[in-house]
């Protein structure tokens, strides 16, 4: 039986206070806001396209919204890749400020003692590394580790989604965690990040080549996502030398660009502004205190959750 607490149109609040969780599923799952807030959509259409008699005989809306929630997803993560290759550029999740999902999130207790692998530990923030990861995932890998990691729905919940049995499902959820910790993307203290990223950013900010390419790693790869919408490389730039030029290269270009500093899952990140409107985001990965990635997210579709409304 649904909630007999309603709004002033007869909606019950339990479905309606779902929205932000939902979302927050959403975005894990696939990697932007507004595929997210699709998926969203999509679900609450299916439940108000049920009768009435449908609806009340639902003893659990949240269950119900989280498993439709997570088909729409997976439906969508099966036609991602063929997207993915039509997209112009890099691809790169929306980056997101810390607190975006602050309370959302339902910590499992992780994996049980027969489960060799230790459990990951994940709260409300969102790394752009782990979304990163989580694109290397199989389709149900990532709802099997989102659902369970996260939002702790139980495995025998999640088997019925996907369509496998709760043993499997549960190997899914352990082949992520492996994925994960492979790739460092693990949640980890962010001091070093952080004091790494502001040494970056004022190097950037200050024109200071040697200064910059001091903080880069070896192996350093810049990304840069413009979506076909604005200008953006179109491949990666590998190493020291091409990615520092590269990053002082934009800052010549646009001398009126000014970073300002925020909190992501990563980290400090950086919005660009120019004359006070966000025409990007600039996050980067450390490891061993150098700098391994720098992601900059120009695309304007990606940029919504830093417009001044949020």
């Amino acid at each position: 039986m649904v909630d007999s607490v309603r709004d002033d149109r007869g909606v019950p609040v339990a479905v309606l206070d779902e929205r932000r969780r939902l979302l927050a599923i959403g975005y894990r799952m696939l990697g932007t806001l507004a595929d997210a807030e699709d998926a969203v959509q999509e679900t609450y259409v299916r439940w108000y396209r049920m009768t009435d008699a449908e609806r009340e005989a639902i003893q659990n809306p949240q269950g119900w919204l989280t498993r439709v929630m997570s088909r729409v997803c997976l439906d969508a993560l099966g036609s991602a890749r063929a997207r993915r290759e039509r997209y112009v550029g890099p691809w790169l999740p929306e980056p997101v400020p810390a607190d975006l999902f602050a309370g959302t999130a339902t910590i499992s207790s992780g994996p049980g003692p027969e489960d060799p692998l230790d459990r990951i530990t994940l709260d409300d923030e969102v790394s752009t590394a782990l979304l990163i990861v989580m694109e290397s995932m199989t389709p149900a890998e990532r709802v099997a580790f989102v659902l369970h990691d996260v939002f702790a729905v139980p495995f025998d919940e999640i088997a019925a989604i996907v369509g496998r049995s709760p043993a499997a499902v549960r190997q899914l959820a352990t082949s992520a965690r492996r994925r994960v910790r492979e790739h460092g993307a693990h949640p980890r203290s962010t001091r070093e990040h952080d004091d790494v990223a502001l040494a970056f950013a004022a190097a950037c900010a200050g024109g200071d080549l040697a200064g910059l390419m001091a903080l880069l790693d070896p192996s350093v790869t810049l990304r840069s996502d413009g979506g076909g919408v604005v200008s953006a490389a179109r491949r990666p730039v590998l190493g020291v030398s091409n990615v520092a030029r590269f990053l002082l290269g934009l800052f010549r270009k646009s001398p009126s660009f000014m970073l300002e500093q925020h909190r992501t899952g990563d980290g400090i990140a950086f919005t660009a502004l120019d004359g006070g409107e966000v025409r990007a985001v600039v996050n980067v990965n450390v490891h061993g205190g150098r700098v391994t990635d720098v992601w900059l997210q120009v695309n304007p579709q990606k940029l919504s959750a830093w417009l001044p409304s949020h």
